[in-house]
């Protein structure tokens, strides 16, 4: 077997530096002095492993400052005196724990100890400071020289080299090789060494609405009968009730829902602007709703049921999925050409928002706030909770009073007791998109070391605007969304530089918002799936995939609608490609050519 020492490890690594990184290159510190390294194990009380001892003479660590070498998420090598206030600073947090480690043995030590006395710190972290980092064992027997990882507030734990000689090694492939060195790839940018990750994503993912396609919605039962009579031996009959045991006292609370009223807006037409997707709409009582919104048919959908109130007005609420009410894109959709007004409870508070034409009118808002009521005070002032009853009794009354001061001012009449559970028409939706936020600081650095605003002030807007294009053509192709029609023509659009249509509700937004509608509900599934002893029927890898095409597609609306710098920061940020700089410098290089 070849064994690749230290030195030729250092070699290969200068090689590759002085080649490619001169900056980084000439960071590197001169060689420790032996006497320097014999009165630090002293003072530590332990004897370096000929690895570290090797690799210190070659170089006593690195200077700290922009372009030095590290080692991915490991950071820079420390030198002499770094692994002397490192070992030192963690054997001082140590010492708090040492008590309850000290029936461990060595071998119990090296697995699970804090810090033990003969551990190392090597390296100075991602934020080069003692707080993660590589660590060598110095402990004389089978682990002597062993490597593993510290990462703040995390138990440390033990790598697959089994010595630095086997970690310089590999960062001198990696280096060579540009493959991946503990997840991160080395690049050589402007003079100095940078790490990014190259990412991927699986070409099919488990489409979370394509599943929900093929469920079954689920039925409310129809109500039991009554039960018969029983015969008794003494010839009278007896009569069983089914009950709730255990169920609080009293009366149930009352419906509150949040509420949408829209003056002159047929219900059909409200649930179009809140995105409905046809083919689930249909009458369903509140029970209904609330049923199908939670089942796999739904899809994390949100459920919402419409009717109307008067002879002026409709109404919405919703009955499952991620609250849509409170957003300022949805409640601007729904008061297009008209007034809306929004009732919502939540916990303490009712808030009342009036929305005229998409834009708020604040003379119209109301806002309660009520006490938490369902504690009491005991003997020596210890508290107790009630059980079953309304925390917030007055939150419950403010909306009761609110509801009635609509009926006076907007002549909105709707009476949860009236409206009761019948079935109104209801649908599962499609979120509209949040709104786009344009930048508020001037676009700089991406990526940590990428300098887009020095790129933007000297490369003329028509070049820039090319060379982006291209870019996002390059993560759609990446993020697999250039397969989708809708997206493939926007596209092919932006490359000849003609416009390309985002209307609401038009192919292309829905496009997107389904995109995102997929995502969500894989996040869903996982989740739900914790604590289920089923696995879901989707993976972690299917909501990469989900999550980087939604990402990938709001590049392309960022693109579309937000200043080109800004749009440039996303699409940029977004590349899977590790070498999207390279990219990057032959699209810019392209433009000018042309």
């Amino acid at each position: 077997m070849i064994t690749i020492t230290v030195e030729q490890s250092w070699a290969r690594i200068e090689a590759w530096l002085a080649q490619h990184a001169a900056i980084s290159h000439g960071l590197l510190r001169p060689p420790a002095l032996p006497e320097d390294i014999a009165a630090a194990e002293l003072r530590l009380g332990v004897a370096f492993p000929s690895d570290l001892r090797e690799s210190l003479l070659r170089h006593d660590g690195v200077q700290l400052q922009d372009g030095t070498l590290t080692l991915g998420y490991y950071g820079p090598l420390s030198g002499v005196e770094d692994i002397v206030h490192s070992t030192e600073f963690l054997r001082g947090i140590g010492s708090d724990v040492a008590e309850d480690e000290a029936d461990l043995d060595e071998e119990e030590r090296d697995q699970y100890a804090y810090w033990p006395h003969e551990r190392l710190l090597i390296t100075l972290g991602i934020g080069w400071q003692s707080s993660d980092g590589l660590f060598l064992v110095s402990r004389p027997g089978p682990h002597h020289g062993r490597v593993g990882r510290y990462f703040d507030e995390d138990s440390p734990s033990f790598t697959a080299w089994p010595t630095l000689r086997h970690v310089l090694a590999d960062f001198a492939t990696s280096l060579e090789n540009g493959s991946i060195f503990n997840g991160r790839t080395p690049l050589a940018v402007d003079g100095r060494l940078i790490w990014d990750d190259d990412r991927t994503t699986i070409p099919d993912p488990v489409s979370p609405l394509g599943l929900a396609a093929e469920a079954v919605e689920p039925r409310v039962p129809p109500a039991a009968e009554p039960a018969p009579p029983l015969s008794r031996p003494d010839g009278l009959y007896a009569v069983l009730t089914v009950g709730t045991f255990g169920a609080p006292p009293g009366q149930a609370p009352p419906v509150q829902p949040d509420l949408v009223f829209a003056a002159g807006v047929p219900p059909e037409e409200l649930l179009d602007r809140l995105g409905s997707v046809p083919a689930t709409a249909g009458p369903r009582s509140r029970e209904q709703a609330r049923l199908s919104a939670a089942s796999p048919w739904a899809a994390y959908r949100p459920m919402v049921r419409a009717g109307r109130c008067g002879e002026r007005w409709s109404y919405v609420t919703q009955e499952g999925g991620d609250a849509q009410f409170g957003r300022p894109e949805v409640l601007r959709r729904l008061s297009r050409g008209t007034r809306v007004v929004k009732l919502a409870k939540q916990g303490p508070e009712v808030r009342v928002t009036v929305v005229e034409y998409g834009a708020e009118r604040s003379e119209g808002a109301r806002r309660i706030d009520s006490p938490r009521e369902d504690y009491v005070t005991g003997p020596g002032g210890r508290e107790w909770q009630r059980a079953g009853v309304d925390p917030w009794p007055g939150s419950t009354a403010a909306y009761t009073r609110l509801l009635a001061d609509l009926a006076t001012e907007y002549g909105i009449t709707w009476d949860p007791r009236s409206e009761g559970d019948g079935p109104v028409l209801s649908a599962l939706l499609l979120p509209v998109l949040d709104d786009l936020q344009p930048a508020r600081h001037p676009v700089s650095l991406i990526r940590g070391d990428f300098d887009l605003g020095g790129l933007v002030d000297r490369t003329p807007p028509e070049r820039l605007r090319s060379a982006t294009a291209a870019q996002l053509a390059r993560l759609a192709s990446e993020t697999a969304i250039d397969t989708y029609p809708e997206i493939a023509r926007a596209l092919e659009r932006i490359h000849r530089n003609e416009p390309v249509d985002l209307s609401a509700d038009g192919a292309l937004d829905l496009r997107m918002r389904t995109l995102a509608a997929e995502a969500r509900a894989a996040r869903g599934l996982l989740d739900a799936a914790r604590h289920q002893p089923d696995p879901a029927p989707v993976t972690a890898a299917d909501l990469g995939a989900w999550a980087m095409r939604d990402a990938g597609a709001g590049a392309l609306r960022e693109f579309l609608l937000l200043p080109l710098p800004t749009a440039a920061a996303t699409v940029l940020s977004r590349r899977l490609s590790v070498r999207w700089r390279d990219d990057l410098a032959a699209d810019l290089a392209a433009d000018v050519a042309v």
